[in-house]
């Protein structure tokens, strides 16, 4: 227990006390003058003023944690040095605590062209979990991995390093076809050019229904053209589209088509490649509503890639950033859009426009330089828990400025 708590939080409480040679003292009421005469009859005490590791033990009563952790203030109970007993009396919970990892990354990498001159480093030693239920939202430029991560994740390319665990299995470990039509039928993708990745000869009603045919979810052709109508007014289309073909519908239509097909099969997880990336405004926000939505009702899990900060915190629970194939942060989406700590963070956050033209003057955008940080070749970097739940890709020497400067007050609490 640390020291200060031991000195602000004994006076006038029930305490046990235990000197060097193991014997406990019984409970008293150590009042500011009982220190003093116990100081005076039994120097080996542990419990005075000026308390130190050396002196020895001091036991403090369970009771008297739950009743003192009240009233720890927000900036200290966020810190790490307080028990995960005095946390939980305060009410303070971990971020995963009580939910379920339904994807869990460890050290992934998918590099091209590998041990040639070209080599391409897309996904570099990137770890990261998703809970059940949640919306993990992925930012980044173009062409830091973002989407490779999902193709990867969804086993679209074969990983070259590192595990991809899906609700308890490694999926580079599947290999039989009835194996991988089980895992194909609980993780599905929203792919970005929902043009590209609709099949222009067949109508609606065949693009949907092939997840159903491939898994045989319809009884006979009445219950597979019911399933197709029902998904079709589940997001927002008639079942008059279903005859129709992708040109004759418009970007936000065809991309309902695309979310129509990931649920044909009712599947667990959903990751959404840059699903609003190529639509107006107005139907981005009809498409990001529909997936809240469905989420509520079917409980889905989203991986939701995108380039819009604003947009992704709006879907999503926790936020990772990525920079050329690594995630430089990761954490709750309010500390990430509020208190960002990593620069390169800062800098996407800079460039999103204003509503207001008076701010949007005066914003200024940050010019990320990777050469801010100052590394050596010494220096080892790697992901850190900066505040609760919130990681950053930094060096010792970052991580302890960054952790005695951290705002507690967008700690997930």
């Amino acid at each position: 227990m640390r020291d200060d708590r031991i000195n602000n939080r004994t006076d006038n409480k029930n305490v046990r006390i235990i000197d060097a040679d193991n014997n406990q003292a019984a409970a008293a009421d150590v009042s500011s003058d009982r220190r003093s005469e116990l100081r005076e009859e039994r120097p080996s005490l542990v419990e005075n003023d000026a308390h130190t590791i050396e002196d020895g033990p001091l036991i403090v009563d369970e009771n008297e944690i739950v009743e003192d952790a009240s009233h720890y203030s927000e900036r200290e109970l966020n810190k790490t040095e307080l028990t995960e007993a005095e946390k939980h009396a305060a009410g303070y919970s971990a971020y995963g605590e009580g939910k379920e990892k339904l994807i869990e990354v460890e050290h992934l990498k998918q590099y091209f062209n590998q041990g040639k001159s070209n080599e391409v480093r897309a996904i570099d030693d990137v770890t990261f979990d998703i809970y059940r239920g949640e919306t993990l939202g992925l930012v980044g430029e173009s062409g830091c991995g973002k989407s490779t991560t999902g193709r990867t994740l969804i086993k679209l390319y074969d990983a070259t390093a590192g595990k991809v665990v899906f609700d308890g299995t490694d999926i580079q470990s599947i290999k039989r076809k009835k194996d991988l039509l089980k895992f194909n039928r609980r993780m599905q993708m929203i792919f970005q050019d929902p043009y590209a990745s609709l099949n222009p000869r067949l109508k609606v009603m065949d693009i949907i229904a092939e997840g159903i045919d491939i898994h045989k979810l319809a009884k006979n052709r009445e219950d597979r053209a019911n399933r197709v109508y029902e998904l079709l007014e589940t997001v927002g289309l008639s079942k008059e589209h279903a005859n129709r073909y992708p040109h004759e519908f418009s970007g936000g239509q065809r991309q309902r088509i695309g979310i129509a097909r990931a649920l044909a099969v009712e599947p667990e997880f959903i990751i959404a490649d840059e699903p609003i990336s190529a639509l107006d405004v107005s139907i981005q926000a009809q498409v990001v509503n529909l997936m809240l939505k469905l989420q509520r009702e079917r409980g889905l899990t989203f991986l939701f890639i995108a380039h819009d900060l604003s947009m992704v915190k709006y879907i999503s629970d926790r936020i990772g950033v990525m920079y050329f194939g690594k995630i430089v942060e990761i954490g709750p989406a309010d500390a990430i859009y509020n208190n960002p700590l990593h620069e390169y963070t800062k800098s996407l956050l800079s460039a999103i426009p204003l509503p207001d033209p008076e701010s949007e003057r005066t914003r200024v955008r940050k010019t990320y330089n990777p050469d801010v940080h100052a590394y050596t070749a010494d220096d080892v970097l790697e992901l850190r828990e900066v505040a609760p739940d919130h990681y950053v890709y930094c060096s010792p020497k970052e991580y302890e400025v960054l952790k005695a400067n951290y705002d507690y007050s967008y700690a997930h609490a």
